[in-house]
């Protein structure tokens, strides 16, 4: 076999422990999508009434909030879904500090095995628990009364932002993870992409901000994503929002893996 063969086995292992760390530790991953999902039902049903209210266009007359709820679930749908990357991300930072701080990366540097790999087993790991969690999501919010306009191509296009979304703050965490002393200050770092979702536009219109926390809230990067996520939820896509979040994706993905590849080098070397 020649070296990409050996690098594409490898990282099917690491592939595997981590698949398998996600089934031994399964309390982990009801915690990632829970607090998502926390969130929803917490906006929905406690102040979907009232902030649903004054979103533009919503239905006058609603005495009993219902119509005022609906259409403030799929306001938040894409801020929530966000949020849900944002989530997952945390505890692929704290596995990639956990394996630099506990010796298995030592272990691992005595066996024939790619060096490349340990981190892309960590992202594909990633990957696959954010597919669920954002599937667990999106079935939440459908049995709320999500309504959804977009066609099939509008559905493809929003899933492969989401999917590029995620690949983007994985490796941005993973390089985050290889940043931190201990496990305990990866868990920390991350917690600001928990936060990015409630000063932009993920819960309120950025237009209902005061001057200076509007400028911030327009031009950080998963506002974008978010109106580009709602605007293909409705079926009416901006093409300017959509470039803005492959944009934002690219950039902060790229620069993650090139951090992560210079970080994970010096550290397993030494």
């Amino acid at each position: 076999m020649n070296t990409a063969t050996y690098a594409l086995r490898d990282s099917a292992t690491m592939l595997r422990r981590n698949l398998k760390h996600m089934a031994r530790y399964p309390s982990q991953t009801l915690m990632l999508i829970g607090l998502p999902l926390l969130f929803l039902l917490l906006f929905v049903y406690v102040f979907g009434g009232t902030m649903g209210a004054g979103l533009p266009g919503a239905p006058t007359g609603d005495t009993g909030g219902t119509g005022h709820r609906g259409a403030y679930l799929t306001f938040i749908t894409p801020g929530i879904l966000t949020m849900t990357v944002a989530s997952v991300s945390i505890s692929t930072a704290v596995s990639v500090a956990t394996d630099m701080t506990s010796g298995i990366i030592d272990r691992f540097r005595t066996m024939a095995v790619a060096r490349s790999s340990v981190l892309t087993g960590h992202v594909l790991g990633a990957l696959i628990q954010t597919a669920l969690a954002l599937a667990t999501v999106l079935g939440v919010a459908f049995l709320l009364g999500l309504e959804a306009a977009a066609s099939a191509l509008q559905w493809a296009f929003l899933l492969g932002l989401l999917a590029l979304l995620s690949f983007a703050m994985t490796w941005f965490t993973v390089a985050l993870g290889l940043a931190s002393p201990n496990p305990e200050t990866a868990s920390n770092w991350p917690m600001i992409f928990m936060l990015l979702p409630f000063v932009g536009s993920g819960f309120v219109p950025v237009g209902s901000m005061p001057v200076g926390l509007r400028w911030f809230a327009e031009y950080q990067p998963f506002t974008p994503v978010m109106e580009a996520a709602r605007g293909l939820l409705a079926g009416s896509p901006d093409g300017t929002d959509s470039l803005w979040a492959v944009g934002w994706c690219a950039a902060i993905g790229l620069t993650g893996y090139l951090w992560a590849r210079r970080l994970y080098r010096t550290r397993a070397a030494n």
